[in-house]
């Protein structure tokens, strides 16, 4: 199956939230792991953290989306979801709740998805295209479904939609500070 490769750059036109959101039953945690690096490097199918102040970077996004959860505290927790599974990482339909574990119930501003949106159909957050059975259609992208992606990953996360931004960015490496 093809999908598209070059996309063109193009903004959600929502800003991230004026103020941080905290899941119901938020326990006392409130900062980032005491073990959490100042950097780290996030590649296809996993999920990192960096301490407040630190920068995540995202190599060689082509087909993949980036989620980048910022923390009240200034952390950072990332994951870097692969349109295709890569050996040993996680499949697209398993990288939010990783992502979501990885956060816990500390207070979240805002969620910046940044990547290959054109590529993507929501649904590959819920069903990677792995997971497709001999003669199931897989859905293909229509477009850049920006809002679409990002109910899949407020859903996923557990989220308010509004705090939630997307992003189609051109190929290439990210960085998140």
């Amino acid at each position: 199956m093809a999908l598209p490769a070059a996309l063109l750059a193009l903004q959600l036109g929502l800003g991230p939230a004026a103020q941080a959101h905290e899941p119901a039953g938020a326990g006392p945690r409130t900062a980032s792991s005491p073990a959490a690096p100042r950097a780290a490097t996030v590649t296809e199918g996993q999920v990192k953290e960096v301490a407040p102040g630190g920068v995540i970077t995202y190599p060689s996004v082509t087909s993949c989306l980036t989620v980048t959860v910022r923390l009240r505290d200034g952390g950072l927790v990332g994951a870097h979801a692969s349109l295709f599974q890569v050996p040993g990482e996680l499949r697209s339909d398993a990288i939010l709740a990783a992502l979501g574990k990885l956060v816990g119930d500390r207070p979240v501003t805002s969620v910046q998805v940044k990547g290959a949106v054109g590529a993507w159909h929501p649904s590959y957050f819920t069903k990677a295209i792995e997971s497709y059975g001999e003669g199931e259609q897989v859905p293909v992208p229509e477009g850049r479904d920006l809002d679409g992606i990002a109910q899949a990953v407020s859903q996923g996360l557990g989220l308010p939609r509004g705090v939630v931004t997307v992003e189609d960015t051109p190929d290439g490496d990210q960085t998140a500070h």
